[in-house]
């Protein structure tokens, strides 16, 4: 459609275009279908006298009702939609970011969650900033329901990145409503208002126009929230349907109603004052039918507006029953802000406001519509649908077809019929929206709703994101893959595995089809699982099998999730058959695993799971393989079977299995065909369909079909049991057979069979350096690997497929292993050619070998040199020779001649020859012997092999060019070349099918020679025993030569070829234990041995008897004297017994000696073999009760060493014995054991695991016969002890580290006994613990495990405390204390202690440093005091206290009983205790100076510039206790009045006067002493006396009662200070007034502040105690205050230039950078012209440092094109560039100053400044530039002066 502005020009009515013929005059039927883009038609004006100037659309004209002018009724399109347009939308969706909104005609748009309302966003701005939940904010959810109807406007239509439409929508009133004013408001107006904020009596609502309050009182609101039912209350952000009950104050205060039947009963009517600029959609109108056409109605409203009603808003029932001047009622759907055309629609649900649009029932979504009828069509919008039911359906113009070429106008005529689906459903129109999409109509999903959790869906990547993948489903179904959930392992780089686009096959994990959410996984083991997916908790029946995965692994165990959230734990004792001490090592997240159910609560949601599966083991090899539909044989992996080529593909063959009769359908890939590339191609290439392949090996049947191989190599590996099953039989150093993955830049993945696959890296992969990794290798070559890592928790391996490393290090055995298979290979094919034999080309490749005479004829020289010939021999074959086979003959063509094979290329249907003589001359036959060494001449080189002629005979041989399968990369240097001569061995002489000898080349002639370095750690027999065929069969007795002695091992020459092994335990009959049997054996000796079974070459397996191989294999010999001359039975492999029986035959407890082989670090074991083919491990702690030993067991037990060992079981794999060196150790109550730290909890204890996987508990009370500070300081996670069990109940085990329990003979004293029970406990015991908590009814102190004691806060410390902070800070849990038993009540387990220090005799635990009062200060006092004592202390008191009334009332404190003091004690007294509530202060007061010292409740104190320090620890003189002496003497008296005095002895008086003139001199002492801080009023009074005009000490002294919190002494001490300070020291008075502001600002009010200000003023120079308060102001935050303040300095000191730019300091601190400049403005209008450039200048410093930089260089530009020569202004603009510019704008700026024309001095500054810089900053060439430029100045200026 055509944009509105087009479509409605100015009129109502438009004319419709003749597209070349002339205007018809019946068009109304015409109009169906032609709907085109109107040119611009004739503009109307019409004016009324209400409205002058505005210009109404849509007006009905009635001059004008020519049918010329057709109303365009085409339904909106996106492309109508403008910023502005007003809408009438239903909520479709709600989601936490976003409503999603139905608009008119199938569109749809969204409103963000910031565009709701402004109190709304501004609640979640706090939120955002706080970064915490703000209480009030309600999610959209909690407010919003689908169907509600909601006004919108468009903010925005953009394209969307996959390049829809995007329409951007809000309902925050002030943008729907803007086309309101308060003098437009109206009783009866409906309009959209937002809850903005809840009151006690109602509401305050948004409507958006400014200057009009809203209110909405809570009774109009109750029958709403009732019927809304989303909480007691309206909430911020809400959206209401508002009625105007009442309009006052001219608009200014409005009072709303939301009450359902009054908003439902509303009409908008002429008296409401509607105009087209503030219409709304929503609104219902009475509107009158002006003209009825078949797609539309046009209707005028409130008396002068006209509208529009297209054909899918009118009334379905009414249908074409309208007529003109018809009264209806209406509803506005949108209001264009530019075109002003109104559209309205009919339908009832809308005629109601507040109403909401009938639903779509549920099952109708996405149904399959056989046929539904065409009612109308639009060529802008699409066709209009009646479907089956009689509903009214559209479809948009995209879905009409699949392509836009595709699309036929034809087939939409009215009444055509389509079969079409229901692909949602637009509320805005209660219409449903098709597609006719073929591939929409057959699709699986259309909706989220249609995806079921377990689904295998397939998508595209979307996008890769740190959360996963995004992938799209079908175009409205997007997925999300977890990042966990990209593979099998965790991906670190998923980039480099998928690309955008990519197709990927997944499995639905969760789908929330409520929140369109779909989580997905890739893992291929989920995606590709046959067991049952478990989605809900009541399908998990027990006994259930199923995959799921790890989400956590923990010490007790594993959680594993299922799918739609489903998890469950596997306990620590259901992870493994061995117990597993940490399983957070074995397992990892996201790890796939198979699980069973063992129980399951699907009301608590609780399902307990196992990873033990069955009970009865399964067999190795034959894992569970799923049959599939035609299939019911299972093949497992290294299964042999032959089959039968079906069909031949571009990379492989379809084959059926014959033993099968050929139902069972393989695949063979082409790369799996043969161990030699060169083969592979071949091979497929010379199969035909209905060939037959012999011995074809499984390989595994994952997915779809079985996979088959035929690589030599790789079945033998199989066969001979050299492979690995499970990724936990993988072991460093082992070799295996695999075949190239894949190859990538930075590596090379090589597969194995049974699916493990390890990655070999570009550095490991050749000897030799590698630039390309496709140089080295190609997909599905064969390859031997050397494990060099593993990594346990993501199950990856590392290979090395270095030559040096894998090979054997006999190369010329290898590399003739390889060419004899590919001879054997390539005879294979002759005959499979020979049997078909029907084709000429078939047979001449058969009969053509190596060595062969062909008589030639020559057809063809090129001009490299060599020739084409034809032959009878070779019909249907290219004949060539090269250049050098030639010889020296020059040939031309047809000439004949004679030529020798060399090498028949069957791929590609070339036989190479030669013609040289030395080649076809006959020789005398020469007998070569077999390993006999010869010169020879390369004549031909192949892909694998080269042809040589023998020197001596000119016989043929071939000789391998690889010398081992990893061999695969030459450098051209190292190539052989034609002509070459090499020597090479000969290793067959007899004639063959072949035509060529079979030879290797002499190693010691070959460039590279690589040397096998074995490591003794490797898994293998150290040096390579060749399998030798040999006719040994079991028992047979044999001599040999001891050839070398290992630890576990002895080798032994039998005869000249073969080689066989004795094992440690077949040496002695009796093996002392730490002995090393294999040690009593020399090189060289002869020994007389048994055979007792065969060993494998390549695996080290054991063979039995029967095993096919075992001629091949190297026998293992005893020469143990019983087994020389016991029986047969005896020995190893009876009849070939699997592992499992083997093991079977050692019971649990059963005593054994193994031989330790090595400790495997990483697993923490000690691997040890107790026969040839038996192998066991002992765990760690298993190994010995001696830490020593276990802390270093790699040093204490030696390779091939005998030890005792008794058995505990076998391992997981059923591969291993478990054993143990210590016994089976029954953890029961008194035993001893070794144990390691698993877990440390701080002041709780430790957590160890113990032997056989348990864990036990260690209190901090069992760690030591003494306690310690730092109990657990000694102890990290990994630490060998020994412990002593306590108990062991319910599988909870209490241990003990005390030595006198693990050592009960030692004698070592035991400092702090164990505490079993309160038995143990007596009163007056002086016992030793940790506190455990401080609450309010005292403190809990632990004594041990079980038994808590509790100290009373008076037994705590002899001070009295009010904040209990104070002992949390000195009491902190975990402190070692002593105490005292006071009390102990058995009856209630109860123990009552003290911490005083008279109980325990240790020091107090709060410092007397604090000053407390005590709480036993009056009790000594009574306590025999006499008249003489108060006699003294009258005496005493008269002398210190100095005659000063004031102070003498301060000193003087009331009677005080054991409470603390009241205010009008002392100030020390109070100072004390002020200390104690809040020990900061003490702290600052002492360390900060001038810092404000924080009240109670947190307000700063006053400032003081250099503050004096409360020394903590006064070590002079303990003046707090003196003070508090001498500041309580009347209480004294009057104490001593009410207390008898006891009668004292003579010795005691004299005693207690010694006493009192100590006190005396020390209180002198201390007065006198300099260095003394002020602690009390007298002595600040002192201070004060000595220097009056001092304002730091009257301000120390101000500080001092304020640190007491005594408000009113420190303003009495500020205006003593004021009545003292001398008139003439101003600043000291100042001072003092500074104070007292900051005083009353802090503690004071407005009011007592201004009284202060105002006073200060008169006293001071007004404008410093103006700029004093400013800074006092800001420095508290009173920013409202202090901007207040400074508006009154500029109208009273406006030619203050220091005003100015402090208020422009002020404002710039806080962020407001556009007020300074229009500061700027005014202050260059009040100061005098001469202060202009000073005042720029230093605004645009001030901006550098708090505003806009680029702003500020603005100003300095400026100020410096005006005054170009102010010299100073550029020194600061240099010098602030230096500091905040880059170097380029400072160097600009030097360069204009050096170009200036300043006096000489001047420019000799600049250009000092410049080189200065560059000398500092830049380089030499810069600091040469300056200086040229210096001189060429200079010269400038001598040759002016010249001149």
């Amino acid at each position: 459609m055509a944009s509105m502005e087009e479509n409605f020009p100015r009129g109502g009515t438009q004319k419709k275009p003749t597209e070349g013929k002339k205007a018809k005059p019946k068009i109304e039927q015409d109009n169906l279908f032609d709907v085109h883009h109107e040119e611009q038609t004739q503009k109307r004006k019409r004016s009324r006298g209400d409205q002058g100037k505005q210009k109404k659309k849509f007006k009905p004209d009635k001059t004008a009702t020519s049918k010329d002018n057709v109303t365009n009724f085409e339904p909106l399109t996106v492309e109508a939609l403008c910023e502005g347009m007003l809408l009438l939308g239903c909520i479709k969706e709600v989601s936490d970011f976003e409503l999603v909104i139905s608009l008119p005609n199938g569109l749809s748009g969204f409103v963000p969650v910031t565009q709701i309302s402004d109190a709304y966003s501004k609640m979640l701005s706090e939120q955002v900033a706080e970064g915490e939940l703000v209480e009030d904010l309600n999610s959209l959810s909690n407010m919003y329901s689908p169907g509600t109807l909601v006004r919108c406007i468009v903010i925005s239509v953009e394209k969307s990145a996959d390049g829809r439409q995007s329409v951007k929508l809000s309902i925050n009133p002030k943008k729907v409503n803007k086309g309101l004013n308060t003098s437009a408001l109206a009783s009866g107006m409906l309009l959209s208002g937002l809850v903005s904020s809840v009151e006690d009596h109602g509401y305050l609502i948004d409507i958006g126009v400014s200057g009009t309050n809203a209110f909405l009182p809570r009774q109009k609101a109750q029958s709403y929230i009732k019927s809304v039912k989303k909480g007691p209350d309206l909430k911020v952000g809400q959206n209401l349907n508002c009625l105007i009950e009442e309009v006052k104050n001219e608009g200014r205060i409005v009072r709303l109603s939301i009450d359902r039947s009054e908003v439902a009963a509303s009409l908008a009517t002429e008296r409401q004052n509607w105009t087209l600029s503030n219409l709304l959609p929503g609104l219902v109108v009475k509107a009158r039918v002006q003209k009825v056409a078949p797609l539309g109605i046009t209707l005028s409203f409130l008396s002068s507006f006209t509208g529009i009603v297209d054909f899918m808003h009118m009334d379905p029932k009414k249908s074409m029953n309208y007529s003109p001047n018809q009264v209806v009622k209406a509803c506005i759907l949108s209001v264009h802000p530019t075109s002003k055309v109104v559209r309205l629609t009919l339908r009832q649900a809308f005629l109601h406001a507040g109403g909401s649009p009938n639903q779509l029932s549920g099952d109708r979504m996405g149904a399959v519509v056989e046929e539904s009828t065409v009612k109308a069509f639009f060529k802008q919008f699409g066709a209009i649908f009646e479907l089956d039911d009689g509903s009214l359906a559209f479809a948009r113009l995209k879905h009409l077809s699949k392509t836009r070429k595709s699309f036929k106008p034809a087939a939409f005529k009215t009444g055509c019929k389509h079969k079409c689906r229901i692909i949602d459903y637009s509320l805005m129109d209660e219409m449903c929206i098709l597609s006719l999409k073929y591939q929409i109509i057959e699709a699986q999903f259309l909706q989220y709703q249609d995806v079921h959790t377990g689904d295998v869906v397939k998508g595209k990547v979307l996008a890769l994101k740190p959360i996963g993948m995004q992938v799209k489903v079908t175009d409205g179904i997007k997925g999300l893959v977890p990042s966990m959930h990209l593979a099998d392992m965790i991906l670190k780089q998923a980039e480099k595995k998928y690309n955008m686009g990519d197709e990927v096959r997944c499995r639905v994990l969760e789908c929330r089809p409520a929140e369109r959410k779909l989580i997905l996984t890739l893992k291929k083991t989920l995606v590709q699982s046959k067991l049952p997916v478990l989605s809900n908790y009541e399908e998990a029946k027990p006994g259930l099998i199923t995959h799921g995965f790890v989400v956590c692994a923990r010490e007790f165990g594993c959680i594993v999730k299922f799918y739609n959230d489903v998890k469950g734990l596997v306990p620590k004792n259901e992870l493994s058959s061995e117990p597993i001490s940490c399983p957070e090592e074995v397992f990892h997240e996201g790890q796939v695993v198979k699980v069973m159910v063992l129980k399951c609560e699907p009301q608590q949601e609780r399902l307990l799971l196992s990873f033990k599966l069955t009970t009865k083991p399964v067999p190795e090899g034959k894992r569970e393989h799923t049959p599939k539909k035609n299939q019911q044989v299972k093949y497992g992996i290294g299964e042999m079977v032959d089959v039968k080529v079906l069909k031949k593909k571009e990379n492989g063959l379809e084959v059926s299995i014959l033993e099968d009769e050929g139902k069972v359908i393989a695949s063979l890939p082409t790369v799996y065909l043969s161990d030699f590339v060169v083969n592979c191609k071949l091979l497929w290439h010379c199969l035909q369909e209905g060939d037959v392949l012999p011995r074809v090996m499984c390989l595994n049947d994952k997915g779809e079909h079985i996979i088959l191989s035929r690589k030599s190599a790789v079945i033998s590996a199989v066969q001979e049991e050299q492979v690995v099953r499970s990724f936990s039989e993988i072991q460093p150093g082992m070799l295996l057979t695999g075949y190239v993955r894949n190859v990538m830049p930075f590596g090379v993945f090589v597969e194995f069979p049974f699916g493990l696959t390890g990655l070999a890296p570009k550095m490991s992969m050749s000897d030799k350096f590698v630039t390309d990794t496709k140089d080295h290798f190609v997909v599905g070559q064969t390859v031997i690997a050397k494990v060099m890592s593993i990594d346990e928790e993501k199950q990856r391996v590392l290979l090395n497929l270095k030559v040096s490393e894998c090979s054997s290090g006999n190369s010329a055995v290898e590399s003739f292993a390889l060419l004899s298979q590919y001879f054997k290979e390539v005879k294979e094919i002759r005959n499979l050619l020979r049997r078909r034999g029907e084709s000429s080309v078939a047979r001449s490749l058969c009969e053509l070998v190596p060595g062969k005479e062909l008589q030639l004829v020559v057809q063809d020289v090129k001009e490299d040199g060599s020739a084409l010939f034809s032959s009878s021999g070779a019909t249907g074959l290219t004949v060539t020779a090269t250049r050098y086979h030639l010889g020296d003959k020059s040939i031309v063509p047809g000439e004949k001649a004679k030529g020798l094979v060399l090498h028949v290329d069957a791929l590609t249907s070339v036989v190479y020859v030669s013609l040289r003589e030395e080649l076809l001359k006959q020789r005398a036959k020469q007998r070569l012997t077999e390993n006999s060494q010869h010169s020879a001449i390369v004549q031909h080189i192949a892909e694998e092999f080269a042809v040589v002629s023998l020197l001596e005979t000119g016989q043929l041989a071939a000789i391998p060019i690889a010398s081992h399968f990893n061999d695969t990369f030459r450098f051209d240097s190292e190539k052989l070349k034609v002509g070459q001569t090499v020597s090479v061995t000969l290793k067959t002489v007899k004639g063959n099918d072949h035509g060529v000898l079979l030879a290797v080349q002499d190693p010691a002639k070959k460039n590279v020679v690589f040397v096998r370095i074995r490591k003794e750690s490797e898994s293998a027999l150290e040096e390579t025993l060749t399998a030798v065929k040999h006719s040994l069969s079991l028992g047979d007795i044999v001599t040999g030569t001891v050839k070398s002695v290992k630890p576990t091992h002895v080798t032994v020459a039998i005869d000249d070829k073969l080689t066989g092994s004795i094992h440690a335990s077949r040496i002695l009959d009796e093996v002392p234990i730490d002995s090393f049997p294999t040690y009593t054996l020399k090189a060289g000796q002869k020994v007389t041995a048994r055979v007792i079974g065969g060993r494998d070459v390549n695996t080290h397996r054991y063979l039995p008897i029967t095993h096919p191989h075992f001629t091949q294999s190297v026998p293992e010999l005893s020469i143990r004297p019983s087994e020389i001359e016991g029986q047969v039975a005896t020995m190893l492999n009876l009849k070939g017994d699997s592992a499992l029986k083997k093991l079977g035959l050692y019971k649990v407890g059963q005593t054994v000696t193994c031989f330790v082989k090595k400790y495997n670090t990483l697993k923490n074991w000690l691997e040890v073999e107790v026969t040839p083919d038996i192998r066991g491990r002992v765990p760690h702690l298993l190994l010995s009760l001696n830490t020593k030993v276990l802390k270093h067991p790699e040093k204490n037990f030696k390779n091939g060493q005998a030890l005792s060992a008794t058995v505990t079981g076998t391992d997981v794999t059923e591969t291993n014995l478990c054993l143990s060196l210590t016994g089976i150790q029954s953890l029961e109550q008194g035993i001893i054991t070794v144990g390691t730290v698993a877990k440390v909890t701080p002041h709780v204890g430790l957590t160890i695991t113990l032997p056989g996987g348990k864990t036990g508990k260690v209190s901090i009370f069992h760690l030591s016969d003494t306690y310690t500070e730092k109990p657990l300081g000694d102890f990290r996670i990994g630490k060998i002890v020994r412990c002593y069990i306590l108990s062991n109940e319910n599988g909870k085990i209490q241990l003990s580290l005390r030595q006198s329990r693990l050592n009960p003979k030692s004698s070592n004293k035991v400092e702090d006994a164990e505490i079993t029970c309160i038995k143990d406990v007596k009163k007056g015991q002086l016992v030793r613990g940790y506190i455990k908590s401080v609450t309010p009814s005292g403190v809990f102190f632990g004594l041990s495990t079980s038994l808590l004691g509790r100290i009373l806060f008076q037994n705590v410390s002899p001070y009295f405390v009010q904040k209990h902070s104070l002992y949390e800070r000195y009491l902190p849990e975990g402190k070692l204390l002593t105490a005292k038993v006071l009390g102990v009540n058995r009856e209630e387990n109860h123990v009552e202690l003290s911490l005083l220090p008279e109980d325990t005799g240790m020091p107090s635990i709060l410092p007397e440093s604090l000053g407390l009062p005590r709480y036993d200060a009056e009790e000594e006092r009574k306590e025999g005091e006499e008249s003489e004592k108060r006699e003294e202390i009258k005496k005493l008191k008269t002398k210190r206290t100095r005659g000063n009334s004031a102070s003498e009332q301060e000193v003087k404190p009331k009677k005080r009983k054991i409470r603390p003091a009241d205010e009008n004690d002392s100030g020390i007294e109070v100072y004390c205790r002020e200390e104690e509530e809040d020990d900061q202060e003490e702290e600052e007061a002492a360390k900060k100076k001038s810092k404000q010292v924080k009240k109670r409740s947190e307000a700063p104190r006053l400032q003081v510039s250099t503050g004096f320090t409360w020394d903590e620890d006064m070590n002079t003189v303990d003046v707090p206790v003196l003070s508090q002496k001498e500041s309580s003497e009347s209480e004294e008296e009057e104490e001593d009045l009410r207390s008898k005095p006891k009668k004292q002895t003579k010795k005691e008086k004299e005693l207690e006067k010694e006493k009192m003139e100590k006190e005396l001199c020390k209180l002198e002492a201390a007065l006198m002493d300099p260095s003394r801080q002020p602690q009390t009023a007298d002595d600040f009074d002192r201070l004060v006396l000595s220097s009056p005009n001092s304002s730091i000490l009257w301000l120390q002294y101000m500080a001092f009662h304020l640190q007491a919190t005594e408000i009113e002494k420190a303003r009495a001490v500020a205006e003593r200070a004021l009545k003292t300070i001398s008139f003439r020291e101003e600043q000291e008075k100042l001072n003092v007034w500074v104070a007292l502001l900051n005083l009353e600002n802090m503690y004071g009010t407005e009011e007592t502040l201004m009284k202060v200000f105002e006073r200060a003023v008169q006293y001071n120079e007004p404008l410093k105690v103006f700029q004093h308060l400013c800074d006092i102001y800001a420095n508290s935050e009173k920013y409202k205050q202090a901007e207040e303040l400074y508006h009154t300095m500029l109208k009273r000191f406006r030619q203050e230039k220091s005003v100015w730019l402090k208020y422009a300091s002020f404002l710039l601190k806080q962020g407001q950078t556009e007020a300074t400049h229009r500061l700027l403005e005014r202050a260059l209008k009040a100061l005098p012209t001469k202060e202009h450039v000073d005042v720029i200048s230093k605004f645009a410093q001030l901006e550098f440092r708090f505003g806009d930089p680029e702003h500020a260089k603005a100003l300095f530009e400026s100020t410096l094109s005006s005054y170009p020569k102010r010299t100073d202004i550029w020194s600061i603009y240099m010098d602030i560039m230096i500091k905040h510019g880059s170097q380029k704008e400072v160097r600009d700026i030097f360069e204009r100053v050096i170009h200036l024309s300043l006096a000489p001095k001047r420019m000799k500054f600049f250009f000092k400044r410049y080189l200065d810089y560059e000398k500092k900053y830049g380089t030499t060439e810069t600091v040469l530039a300056v200086k040229t430029a210096a001189l060429e100045y200079v010269e400038a200026k001598s040759s002016l002066a010249e001149s």
